[in-house]
């Protein structure tokens, strides 16, 4: 009990490992610039994000006070900036879709409830030290999952970039929510393209030719400007209007305790959980390798899964690691979790003194953020490349890909087909895993006697397996060791080599128990060669190896053939399997 009171004190307090280091004075200009420049990225950012989710765009600055603030304080990277995300975004407007009809404030009532759900999830991951979860994704099916959801994103923000009247939830598909747009093309409002435009051409511009400067901060002071002096909002403009002053009250979320609709929201935390962790671990992985620094798994966790629990009592919503801030967070120099507190704070004196200016934000302003942050997510290579290393893997990609968009709104039936489809292949490719009969090429080296077309012996038999032997390819092993018997008449010996075996269950040391005796029947022994040490000590624990005898286990498959021709004699021919110019490495 001690011991884990004792864990429990040390994944509740890790910022006690960074501490310290505050005394140094360049540590904290460090952090505190890093600090200011990731503010000034997040405002826009989160409140273009938060409308993504369906919610006013302040719930994205309620979303980046508190949260931002606890995941430094309890998360393991110390670079790593939390907040809201595209993805999460819009998987969260998807799971709240459903209460739509109950209006903004029922919407924004059940998206804290579920980044509550989402944080509790977390978190108990973490303080089960279950962080193993996450890799139940593999990456093809990120890849899949990660290009079609861009493309959604992108495609969501055209009715605000061109001024329609046209939501995605509306729509029971995505095709037909694009044949909307199409269908609407006439009723551009011209003011708001051209809104659009000026914002698209500012941070492409920025980001292109001057890299160092906050191009999104700068876009919306330019473009804010602009709407403010032309009178964008009297002549048709749409902007973000007034935005409540002060800090978000902690609250329990006032919901109505449906079964059913907490049911559906608990499938979505899990997914959504799962999701965003993806995009956490990465980054904050890849900035420990550069860094140096600690990390744990299952501390993210911890981290991420106390900073949705503040979210959802902060009237924010689903949060998780941001790759664009993160990265701007490491390159600016932030050296401790102190810089995305000071974030965090920064946002909160926006939201006590700063709502103001943001009265005049263009719309089309942050649906330009984040066209332009989301087009980095959709790249084919990946997908490609997943192909040409296993076509199973492209496979798994490219329907997931196709399933997220034939899906869509419901985005977790695309990542739950991808992922279902991704363990059936994986399942499919160890029940057929690698067989193959060995021989000594001329290089003096066992090989695929198939694939270099040598001579083989037809007394003695050297054939390799190369998987994990378990209940799902056990029947194959069978099979291919019986056909050996009808393809080899006057067969004495079959070693086979199980070096490429790490584990082995209970149905596959059986198989191996009767294959014994059904190969001792018909005249021929069965030696074992080259087993792992953990797969021999359960060998030995089964009974099997007393059962089979241990003169039929070998060290190398050398030893094999020696014992084979000792106990043979002129019976057995292993000339094509022994050694002719050297000795084997």
């Amino acid at each position: 009990m001690s011991n884990w009171v004792l864990a429990l004190g040390e994944y509740l307090t890790p910022y006690k490992e960074w501490t310290g280091e505050l005394k140094n004075i360049a540590t904290l200009k460090s952090d505190a610039m890093a600090g200011l420049t990731v503010a000034m990225i997040a405002i826009p950012q989160s409140m273009a994000y938060a409308q993504l989710a369906g919610l006013p765009a302040y719930v994205g600055l309620y979303a980046s006070f508190l949260p931002v603030i606890v995941a430094a304080l309890f998360g393991s990277s110390r670079q790593l900036s939390t907040g809201p995300v595209a993805l999460a975004s819009l998987m969260s407007a998807t799971a709240i879709q459903p209460f739509a009809h109950l209006g903004v404030e029922a919407m924004m009532v059940y998206s804290a409830m579920l980044a509550l759900m989402i944080g509790v999830f977390r978190l108990s991951l973490g303080l089960l030290r279950f962080g193993f979860v996450v890799d139940f994704l593999s990456n093809p099916v990120v890849i899949g999952f990660t290009n079609a959801a861009a493309l959604i994103i992108g495609t969501s923000q055209v009715p605000k970039l061109l001024g329609l009247d046209i939501k995605a939830d509306q729509f029971d598909h995505y095709y037909q929510y694009l044949w909307a747009i199409v269908s609407s093309l006439d009723s551009v409002e011209r003011i708001i393209m051209l809104m659009a435009a000026l914002a698209i051409i500012s941070l492409f511009a920025l980001g292109r030719f001057f890299p160092r400067l906050p191009g999104i901060l700068i876009t919306v002071v330019l473009t804010t400007l602009v709407a403010w002096w032309m009178g964008y909002e009297d002549k048709g403009g749409t902007v973000v209007g007034l935005i409540p002053q002060g800090l978000p009250s902690l609250s329990f979320p006032a919901i109505n305790f449906d079964l059913k609709q907490i049911g559906e929201l608990i499938v979505s935390a899990v997914i959504i959980g799962l999701m965003g962790l993806v995009e956490a671990i990465s980054i904050s992985k890849t900035i420990a390798a550069k860094t140096r620094q600690p990390w744990s798994v299952n501390q993210e966790l911890v981290g991420q899964g106390m900073a949705n629990i503040f979210s959802g009592l902060s009237q924010g919503y689903v949060v998780s690691g941001s790759f664009s801030r993160s990265a701007v967070n490491y390159a600016s120099g932030a050296v401790t979790g102190l810089a995305s507190i000071i974030t965090g704070l920064l946002i909160a004196v926006t939201l006590l003194f700063l709502t103001d200016l943001l009265y005049h934000l263009p719309q089309a302003t942050l649906g330009a953020v984040i066209v332009m942050a989301v087009f980095s997510l959709f790249s084919m290579k990946p997908i490609v490349r997943a192909w040409k290393v296993e076509r199973h893997d492209g496979i798994a990609a490219i329907i997931t890909f196709v399933a997220t968009l034939l899906f869509a709104p419901r985005l977790e039936v695309g990542i739950l087909t991808g992922i279902i489809l991704s363990l059936a292949l994986f399942l499919y490719r160890t029940m057929r895993p690698n067989f193959i009969e060995l021989s000594r090429h001329t290089d003096n080296i066992l090989r695929d006697v198939a694939k270099h077309n040598l001579p083989t012996s037809e007394t003695v038999a050297i054939y390799g397996f190369d998987s994990d032997l378990y209940f799902a390819n056990a029947g194959y092993l069978e099979g291919k060791l019986l056909n050996s018997l009808s393809q080899k008449p006057g067969l004495k010996v079959v070693i086979l080599d199980l070096e490429g075996v790490g584990q082995v269950d209970a149905t596959g040391e059986s198989m191996l128990e009767k294959m014994a005796d059904r190969l001792k029947l018909n005249g021929v022994e069965l030696y074992i060669a080259r087993t792992k040490a953990q797969v021999y000590a359960a060998f030995k624990r089964s009974g099997l190896v007393e059962s089979i005898g241990p003169q039929h286990f070998f060290y190398e498959r050398k030893d094999a053939l020696k014992h084979a021709k000792k106990v043979f004699a002129d019976a057995v021919d292993i000339t094509p399997l022994s050694y002719s110019y050297g000795k084997e490495t």
